[in-house]
């Protein structure tokens, strides 16, 4: 299979991220369902967390084992770093983004403003409009950034499984990372479902392609170029940036109030992480 065909699927692999998008443009969903989404979004993410550090200390793990204690440390010292940095990084951002906010206030919405039609927006489309800009927007955003740097690894793998020639095993990996993937696509959107603010189909493609279009860029890089350390450095920023969500999402999910709502959705989607997950596993790869 040619360099050209395995970067195609790739991208693929990446895309499908976009079949579970849709989801965010529901409109005024319950709040019952609003808690089911949050949750199952934070499901789905804890089983990424726990699947990006089972990889990202694999090296480590591996060294370890061979006694080779260089690489262990070296490996080790970047996963930490990459775990603070993203996780960390994300906090102090956040305390900056908030104090701008409270430097240079925007105006209030007290006068309605006139849509494209000439007519005058609604209070929902208000609504709307201050959750794609505010926190939800923001994590959903984060979310997708978190995915993203997960995915350029996946392509990692893919590209590199190719370049070694185990094409099988890079159609595998290929199959079931999209699967994956169109789970990921309802963790970035929940946030939005969740606070009524229905994104446009242009807004859901550009956190589409964040959170999926690392997968070919990984791949164009792994058919060329592999190393665990660059392996593990993004998959440990990704892990410290998805724990920050997790931690941000569970803060939301609180304010709902729907703990037995809350409960089943986020077992559900650690459920389908490892099911997908599982998928792979039985195809070999």
């Amino acid at each position: 299979m040619s360099a050209t065909n395995i970067a195609v699927l790739g991208a693929i692999a990446g895309f499908t991220i976009l079949l579970g998008l849709p989801i965010g443009r529901l409109r005024n969903p319950a709040p019952r369902l609003r808690a089911l989404l949050n949750a199952g979004a934070v499901g789905v993410l804890l089983f990424l967390l726990w699947d990006v550090l089972a990889h990202a200390w694999e090296p480590v793990d591996t060294a370890l084992g061979k006694q080779d204690y260089a690489p262990a440390v070296s490996n080790g010292l970047v996963l930490a770093a990459g775990i603070g940095l993203g996780l960390l990084g994300l906090v102090y951002f956040d305390r900056w983004v908030a104090r701008r906010g409270v430097a240079h206030p925007t105006a209030p919405t007290a006068t309605p403003r006139s849509d494209n039609t000439g007519g005058v927006a609604s209070g929902g489309d208000r609504a709307e409009a201050a959750g794609l800009h505010g926190s939800a927007g923001q994590l959903a955003l984060l979310i997708a950034v978190g995915v993203g740097l997960h995915n350029f690894a996946e392509g990692l793998a893919i590209g590199s499984s190719a370049a070694s020639g185990e094409i099988a095993l890079a159609v595998l990996l290929i199959v079931g990372f999209g699967l994956h993937n169109a789970t990921e696509g309802f963790g970035i959107v929940a946030p939005l479902a969740a606070a009524g603010a229905r994104p446009s189909w242009g807004y859901l493609t550009v956190l589409g392609l964040i959170g999926g279009g690392p997968t070919l860029l990984g791949t164009l890089v792994g058919q060329r170029f592999t190393n665990d350390t660059v392996s593990v450095a993004f998959l440990a920023l990704a892990a410290g940036s998805i724990l920050y969500v997790v931690i941000e999402l569970l803060a939301v999910g609180r304010r709902m109030a729907a703990k037995e709502i809350t409960t089943w959705g986020l077992l559900l989607g650690l459920l389908t992480g490892f099911l997908t997950d599982a998928v792979v596993t039985a195809g070999g790869a």
